[in-house]
């Protein structure tokens, strides 16, 4: 049952003119006389999706939409065009499922419809599942090579964030690139969505100033309340969601950016920068459980950046998952995205090893790797002799920080490791000479005083010494617990037993935030005060 002559004229006309209501009410005009005029239900399915897509338009008709296909279907059972368009409109829905189940009964009908092949390539995209993405948009250039710009311009992307990036894998990208150019001529739709790009861009642009403009000048509460009156009239341009998120995480309106990103997200599935967005968000609030979750989504969609795992790493660190931690981190080494960061994840994960995998061997390895890399990174030096040391190889951590202080003679961290291994080694004088040239270096260095300080009190027993030091050790970090805790050991054999209760209290107070010192010792050094 076609729809007759005058009703198709005079609802084109309406839909032209962007009367898109008034096309509609003629279609249930005409339904009214014939209910089971298959035509005019799929004709009517096509305005309420057009008129659902409307980017100005904030009223949701894609349930009417697909109610109207499923009543053409009932007339046309093996319909492609029909199994195609509710398949689309599932799509836009969101149920991505169904689109597939939907656009595979399509292709089943009709294998050459391209543009099933298109659609089904997309919906693949949003499910990040690329591998089908790329069989399926490849499909629709084979089926209509001369209109499918969109399936050329979707390649690209698809190649850009492939996992074998490679000069090939480079030009094949830019190749669908400039086949989507070539072909954009003749493919309508292609040429409508390019159209409506720049139709939307130059539209908003004034907006977008304005927007920044109250940002510079005004107040983020008005830049705010500008992109959300411009959102609620026009839902569906995705920068000004990414724009009011980054406002909304700048004034700590966390979960309001949250939302917008998300949007520009499910609008745009491939849009990195609301991804990465999205993760800082999340650690900012600290909820890492919900910044795994995307890091690993992130990696799903690009998984050869570096970046995204040792960041994902890092939070795994943080939650306790050592094993996946490490993982990541050798991932992220392994993908070696540069000398300087691949350095830098090399001491990170050195440090992981020494911490708490308490492997000293694999944390030497990854800090000598390190070390290949950027041999002029003092820390490294710091963090290779400090291995040997726990390892007690006091001559390859002695060599270590000699060569350290080859590079930097004058780094107070590096004399004061050398003060700690001399003394660990028992020789006294040398230790001290090594913590005097740290101080020397760096006045407020609290933790030279106060091991200079431990060596007089307990090595040399000269008490007034010691509690200088401790004592300038807490001037330069007041919340340094271990220094009033030795402190109150130097004041205690002074006799003064009410003072150095008062310092082990201290001590006591600050170590429940910094855990420097084991909490038994302390309270068992104030019992025996009054023992």
């Amino acid at each position: 049952m076609n729809i007759t002559k005058d009703l198709e004229k005079k609802i084109n006309k309406e839909y032209k003119t962007g009367n898109v209501k008034s096309a509609i009410e003629l279609c249930q005009v005409g339904l009214q006389d014939d209910p089971t005029n298959a035509d005019l239900h799929v004709r009517l399915g096509d305005l309420y999706l057009a008129w659902h897509l409307d980017i100005s338009n904030s009223c949701q008709y894609i349930d009417e939409a697909i109610t109207e296909y499923q009543r053409a279907l009932e007339s046309y059972i093996d319909s492609a065009e029909i199994f195609y368009k509710i398949g689309r409109a599932q799509y836009y829905k969101g149920d991505l499922d169904k689109a597939v189940n939907y656009l595979d009964m399509a292709l089943s009908k009709n294998p050459k419809l391209a543009k099933g092949y298109y659609l089904l390539a997309e919906t693949y995209t949003k499910k990040s599942r690329f591998l089908e993405a790329s069989i399926n948009a490849k499909k629709a250039v084979k089926y209509a090579p001369f209109t499918s710009s969109s399936a050329h311009y979707l390649l690209y992307n698809l190649y850009r964030i492939s996992s074998f990036q490679s000069f090939k894998t480079t030009l094949k990208a830019w190749g669908e690139y400039a086949l989507s150019l070539l072909t954009l001529p003749f493919d309508k739709e292609a040429r409508g969505n390019v159209a409506s790009a720049c139709s939307n861009f130059v539209r908003f642009f004034p907006v977008m100033f304005k927007g920044l403009y109250l940002l510079q000048f005004k107040s983020v509460n008005d830049a705010i309340e500008t992109y959300i009156q411009a959102i609620e009239k026009n839902p569906g341009f995705v920068p000004l969601y990414g724009v009011l998120g980054d406002m909304y995480r700048s004034v700590g309106m966390y979960d309001d950016a949250i939302t917008e990103y998300k949007m520009a997200i499910w609008l745009d599935c491939l849009n990195i920068q609301a991804y990465q967005n999205l993760c800082k968000v999340y650690e900012e609030q600290g909820d890492y459980d919900a910044a795994i979750d995307v890091y690993q989504k992130l990696i799903q969609i690009m998984p050869t950046v570096s970046e995204y795992h040792s960041n994902l790493a890092n939070i795994l660190y943080i939650k306790g998952d050592i094993q996946g931690a490490v993982s990541h981190f050798q991932t992220a080494i392994t993908l070696n995205p540069n000398r300087q960061r691949t350095s830098v994840i090399n001491q990170i994960l050195g440090f992981v090893y020494q911490e708490t995998k308490n492997d000293l061997d694999a944390a030497i390895s990854s800090y000598q790797s390190a070390y290949l890399l950027t041999p002029e990174d003092i820390d490294i030096y710091v963090n290779l002799g400090s291995a040997f040391y726990d390892k007690e190889d006091f001559p390859n951590a002695l060599a270590v920080y000699r060569n350290a202080l080859d590079l930097d003679p004058t780094n107070a961290k590096i004399h004061c490791n050398l003060g700690f291994l001399y003394w660990g080694k028992g020789d006294i004088d040398e230790a001290i000479k090594e913590y005097e040239l740290a101080i020397e270096f760096q006045q407020d260095y609290d933790i030279a005083y106060n091991n200079l300080g431990v060596i007089y009190l307990d090595d040399l027993g000269r008490v007034q010494k010691a509690i200088e030091l401790f004592k300038k050790s807490i001037e330069c970090n007041p919340n340094y617990a271990l220094a009033h805790f030795n402190l109150a050991r130097a004041i205690t054999i002074t006799g003064d037993k009410i003072e150095a209760a008062k310092l082990y209290q201290i001590a006591q107070d600050i170590n429940k935030v910094t855990n420097e010192i084991d909490p038994q010792d302390i309270v068992d050094k104030i019992n025996a005060l009054f023992s």
